[in-house]
């Protein structure tokens, strides 16, 4: 269903840069264009049909600039125009000269139609969901203004007068996960390149090195000089996260033992460390 997609986007880019063949403009441009839409309606040819979207393709990028201003960073204008495109081609084919409207008018509301209508199959969550969450943001807009505080939910659906069950589903749908590009623009560095989201996401099932490094050499650290059932209860209490119950079993010892061990573990570690601080010091 891409693929589809991204034929048709390539297919109406190249309708827009062959739409006005070489040499159609100067065969038109001393006609008015009231003749020209009587000829186009009497005998349609597609160098009329060319001189007219070319005449009128202005049009295409004027609306699809203004929707593309609201819109997120990773919608890409060219798509927009593809879509408006169609809708001019539609609206030249639909037109009624005797009905006495400017054409101007009358296509503008059919190109921001098809732009709209392409935005909205782009869109994976439903109108309904998009419409419940306009609402519930702008009624805790509305309230957070007037009271000068956050809104409640008892608030909200007060001023949406709705019941609470039905609240519940607008807030379920008010906070639909949304979608993103990991390649939108982030915010502007201070040098010329821009950060994008995937330059400063955070991937928490990566480790840094040198933390490993640092981790290791505390660890041996700690465990210098203990008998191996004493490193054993070190490393499976803190580094593993065994219950000093898993522990006895592993060991063979009773739970009670492995806790005083663990004790006197602690107070002779907290003895070295204190003759070693200076070790453990960052480096200047």
């Amino acid at each position: 269903m891409t693929a589809i997609r991204s034929r048709t986007r390539m297919s109406s880019r190249a309708t827009a840069r062959h739409a006005m063949p070489s040499g159609v403009a100067t065969r038109f441009d001393d006609i008015e264009m009231a003749d020209i839409w009587v000829m186009y309606k009497e005998d349609y040819t597609e160098d009329l049909r060319n001189f007219l979207v070319e005449k009128y393709l202005h049009l295409v990028r004027y609306n699809a600039e203004r929707i593309y201003q609201r819109l997120p960073d990773e919608v890409d204008i060219e798509d927009l125009m593809s879509a408006g495109l169609f809708g001019l081609m539609d609206a030249i084919s639909a037109f009624d000269t005797a009905r006495g409207v400017k054409f101007e008018t009358y296509c503008a509301p059919r190109i921001r139609g098809a732009i709209l209508d392409e935005l909205r199959s782009m869109d994976w969550v439903p109108r309904l969901v998009r419409h419940r969450t306009s609402k519930v943001e702008a009624a805790r807009q509305q309230i957070e203004m007037a009271v000068g505080r956050k809104a409640t939910d008892d608030e909200i659906s007060e001023k949406l007068e709705v019941d609470q069950d039905e609240f519940i589903k607008y807030k379920r749908d008010s906070s639909a996960v949304s979608v993103t590009s990991i390649t939108r623009k982030c915010f502007q560095s201070d040098g010329s390149r821009e950060l994008r989201e995937i330059d400063v996401i955070r991937d928490n099932s990566q480790v840094a090195p040198v933390k490993v490094i640092q981790r290791n050499d505390l660890k041996d650290l700690m465990t210098k000089g203990l008998t191996r059932a004493e490193r054993l209860i070190v490393i499976l209490y803190y580094y593993e996260g065994m219950t000093m119950k898993e522990i006895g079993t592993t060991l063979d010892l009773s739970e009670s033992r492995v806790s005083q061990m663990h004790s006197s573990i602690l107070a002779r570690l907290k003895a070295q460390m204190q003759h070693r601080m200076r070790e453990l010091e960052p480096m200047k």
